[in-house]
């Protein structure tokens, strides 16, 4: 399965484009990919971001820069009540000059570009930094725009307050080939992961064997599909550790688990720590 290729409509004499997206009940493209650098400033909006072989929850000051061709995607809670906003910043695949980009004064953005390529996540506390100046962004004439833009990316190459996506990287063929995939695959997740879903189950979804379906998706994800759907059910769980007060027992189950050791074992696995933790670490901020 491959993602959507998205033509993004610009001026061809501009080096990127700012725009404010908002006062839609969701962001409404699926998984996709395209040439230009993305960064993305959500400002009001919570559910699960994909970014390659990524899935996280996101929420409103989530700030990520996408680095050329690699797939995405922002995908509301189904629970959400507000509009959908962010400011997305999108810059042409080579809109610093060569010279520029080789020389001293532009180093540290080339490899912030370089690196996100992997896909990066930059915390709250450097969102809100710039909150002010992505809306500014917005509104600027082409140089003022450029100008900004040039110290934004300078103040993002030089924080360390930012995660890698994909620590493995993310390679992938381009083409167009049955793109609807694993938009079937996120679509069926999101709505069935409280109940036991089965191989045969996810694979009906999208005409294909079992077999055939496990190969695929764990060539293009760079993991096996269970390992996939257990991270979306850890994520899921993060958030009703933040957000509620439940037992965490309660919050295995209703995350899709149906056994607290296992919980406990998935949860360490992706989080690095155990729910009681997670949810105490949140708590003190």
């Amino acid at each position: 399965m491959k993602p959507h290729y998205k033509p993004i409509p610009s001026d061809e004499s501009n080096l990127l484009k700012a725009v404010l997206q908002g006062n839609a009940k969701e962001f409404d493209y699926p998984w996709h990919f395209h040439p230009e650098y993305e960064l993305t400033y959500i400002v009001s909006s919570h559910g699960m971001r994909y970014v390659g072989n990524s899935i996280e929850n996101f929420s409103e000051d989530d700030l990520v820069l996408v680095g050329a061709n690699l797939p995405h995607c922002w995908i509301n809670s189904p629970e959400q009540q507000q509009a959908s906003s962010a400011v997305v910043v999108y810059l042409k695949e080579d809109f610093m000059d060569k010279a520029w980009m080789n020389s001293g004064e532009f180093g540290s953005i080339r490899n912030l570009l370089e690196l996100s390529g992997k896909g990066i996540r930059f915390d709250k506390s450097v969102a809100l930094r710039l909150k002010d100046q992505f809306f500014e962004l917005t509104k600027l004439s082409s140089l003022d725009r450029l100008l900004l833009i040039l110290k934004i990316l300078q103040e993002l190459a030089e924080t360390t307050e930012r995660h890698i996506l994909c620590e493995q990287g993310f390679t992938y063929e381009l083409n167009h080939t049955n793109n609807g995939r694993i938009n079937k695959v996120y679509k069926y997740i999101e709505t069935n992961y409280h109940r036991k879903i089965c191989l045969a189950d996810i694979a009906k979804q999208v005409n294909m064997t079992e077999e055939s379906f496990s190969r695929f998706f764990s060539k293009t994800m760079k993991k096996s599909f269970f390992e996939f759907l257990n991270e979306y059910k850890i994520n899921r769980a993060c958030k009703l550790l933040i957000e509620t007060d439940k037992q965490i027992s309660e919050i295995c189950y209703d995350s899709g688990f149906e056994s607290i050791p296992f919980f406990y074992r998935q949860f360490k696995k992706f989080k690095n720590c155990q729910p009681k933790n997670y949810r105490m670490s949140y708590q003190k901020m």
